[in-house]
């Protein structure tokens, strides 16, 4: 911890680090200080027979990751896509307000999540007629699923916006606020509960899947042992969300409208 202190500074301050290697002489190696966007948002574009598919994987709903899926779906947008996936697997949540913005960037009209909070206090948050897309949409979720990931895909689902395809989500329903320690550390406080746009509470249960398909140990271990493998027809639920696509038997939301400017996000967490 006191290294890294050491090392943080100021965006476009310099910094002269020495390194040292076993069996060689140290050396000192000059740095300028910026800020670093871990990027949260992978995306690319596929040709899937004759429909080009824009496939996106959100790894955590991070204070950068609203700001990283507009300008993917943007990029795949001048790109044409017939339609999109949404990989969710493995995303074990993060901040509410980004979980907002991304619902928002999907659908015009509709609810997005309704929290309760200790003393029966409701919010309810809806789509605001800032869509990016109304292309068709594949979500895939897994069991590892969960939180703000749950958000996202109840709300998906309960506006008929997007087909679900996986297995059946982690269940955590609960809204956390994190508070910084004198220490480093920091402290998680629960302070609401949420429900999915149709009233739905997930806690312990979990979303279930329009289209239910487990992995297998064997499709799991392959996936994991050959990374490139994931989201391509080697993946079992990316190639059953594309059959599904090209069916087109799911609704679409309204035509698109132009996204207002991202909300800087809060520090509440699910």
């Amino acid at each position: 911890m006191m290294l890294l202190s050491l090392i943080r500074g100021k965006a476009g301050t310099p910094i002269k680090l020495r390194l040292g290697r076993a069996g060689k002489n140290a050396f000192d190696l000059k740095l300028t200080r910026a800020t670093i966007e871990v990027p949260t948002v992978r995306y690319t574009l596929k040709q899937e027979g004759n429909r080009r598919v824009g496939y996106i994987r959100l790894r955590e709903f991070s204070a950068h990751a609203a700001e990283q899926m507009q300008r993917a779906i943007r990029d795949l947008n001048t790109k044409k896509v017939d339609s999109y996936v949404l990989d969710l697997r493995g995303n074990p949540g993060g901040l509410l307000q980004a979980s907002i913005e991304i619902a928002r960037m999907w659908y015009n009209d509709g609810g997005i999540v309704k929290t309760v909070n200790r003393v029966g206090g409701t919010e309810e948050t809806k789509a605001n007629r800032t869509a990016l897309t109304n292309r068709p949409l594949a979500v895939l979720v897994d069991g590892n699923s969960a939180s703000a990931s749950e958000i996202l895909t109840g709300a998906l689902k309960d506006n008929k916006r997007a087909v679900v395809v996986g297995g059946q989500t982690f269940g955590k329903a609960l809204v956390q606020s994190v508070h910084e320690l004198a220490d480093g550390s920091g402290l998680a406080v629960t302070i609401a509960h949420y429900y999915t746009p149709a009233g739905t509470d997930i806690n312990h249960k979990g979303i279930a899947p329009d289209i239910k398909l487990d992995l297998t140990e064997a499709q799991e271990r392959q996936l994991a042992s050959n990374p490139d493998l994931i989201g391509t027809k080697s993946d079992p639920q990316y190639a059953r969300a594309i059959a599904i696509l090209s069916n087109n038997n799911f609704a679409q939301p309204p035509a698109n409208q132009p996204t207002r400017p991202m909300s800087r996000a809060d520090k509440l967490k699910f």
